[in-house]
């Protein structure tokens, strides 16, 4: 790295003195525990913050030590992950897991380098775990961090790996060597609160004096979002003798599935009559759904074509099952499972 000059030293000051003003209070943020920092940069690809928040612990609680996520089976993980989406992070962490255990005695690698070596750990989450747990020197660049240099140095970029290079090596320029773990923090916090991707708070930016842009740097577009109609089926079937249990129709998805493979869902049914017992929008990935539940009767549902594996499950078998989001969010908006925790109640108007 080249000699840092006043003009770096006067932004770190400037960045370290609105970070300790402005930092959200994140439960990561109060932990040193290599392993919760993983758990925490994990969950935080593709998820939202507040969503994160309200799950971190919830795993944490049901898998505390690296050793006991190695221990639990796929299904138990996908099961605390149903929901947050993306599950083959889930998976990948349940891999890497297992190698720590194995080959490290369950001591998390404490270089960017080593955690390279790790199954889903790419060169952002490796800089950041080894830089917040360990205080090792590396720029931890995600997408916050790479608008935030890119558009205070005023680059011009056309391609993907340009930007990818010149953000790394500005983020490498600015680093912090004496705090490289709150650093990196400071920089992400600036780009997820203030240099945002549109309509940046410039007027709160600390470096706002020195920036070449003021937020007029191009950022990225996104894939355009697609609209699709889904129609699921809600069977209950009731024993009315001596077991009283209600039970839903649950098919899994097939294991060469790219997304979601192994997850339980409800079965998708089409001309279905009357009116449906649900309505919700759900997202995945670049596709949203309109998606409508329709009340099915059990016998319609035994007479499928059967490819796929299928199941009767109680609500509690159900909670401890590996569903996808969309599923868990239908059971909860019907009342068939809490959407914390508790006991479900049972929903008015729902055919059983």
């Amino acid at each position: 790295m080249t000699r840092l000059g006043s003009d770096e030293a006067v932004l770190r000051r400037r960045l370290r003195e609105w970070y300790t003003g402005h930092r959200r209070s994140l439960p990561w943020r109060e932990t040193s525990d290599p392993y919760a920092i993983w758990v925490s940069e994990i969950l935080l690809q593709q998820t939202r913050v507040a969503t994160v928040i309200e799950r971190y612990g919830e795993f944490l609680e049901r898998f505390p030590t690296v050793c006991a996520l190695a221990e639990a089976t796929e299904a138990e993980v996908l099961t605390a992950w149903s929901g947050l989406g993306y599950y083959r992070r889930a998976r990948m962490l349940h891999r890497a897991a297992r190698e720590v255990c194995a080959r490290h005695g369950g001591v998390v690698p404490g270089s960017a380098a080593a955690l390279r070596e790790l199954p889903g750990i790419g060169r952002y989450t490796a800089a950041a775990i080894a830089s917040i747990a360990f205080g090792e020197a590396v720029a931890a660049v995600d997408g916050n961090v790479e608008r935030v240099v890119l558009r205070l140095a005023g680059a011009g970029l056309s391609t993907a790996s340009e930007v990818g290079r010149r953000a790394q090596a500005e983020a490498d320029r600015l680093l912090d060597c004496a705090a490289p773990g709150e650093w990196n923090q400071a920089m992400m916090e600036l780009g997820a609160t203030v240099c945002l991707p549109r309509g940046p708070r410039c007027e709160a930016c600390p470096w706002v004096e020195v920036c070449r842009t003021r937020g007029e740097h191009p950022v990225r577009k996104r894939a355009a979002m697609r609209a699709e109609a889904l129609s699921l089926a809600w069977v209950v079937r009731r024993r009315p003798t001596r077991e009283p249990v209600e039970r839903v129709w649950l098919v899994q998805r097939d294991e060469r599935e790219s997304v979601m493979p192994l997850m339980w869902e409800l079965p998708e049914t089409d001309g279905a009559s009357g009116e449906p017992v649900l309505r919700l929008r759900h997202a995945i990935m670049q596709v949203n759904y309109e998606v409508a539940i329709f009340a099915v009767e059990a016998t319609a549902m035994a007479r499928r074509s059967r490819q796929r594996r299928e199941q009767w499950v109680t609500a509690e078998e159900a909670g401890r099952m590996p569903l996808t989001g969309l599923t868990r969010k239908v059971m909860q908006r019907l009342g068939w499972l809490p959407a914390g925790g508790g006991r479900r109640a049972k929903p008015d108007g729902v055919p059983r």
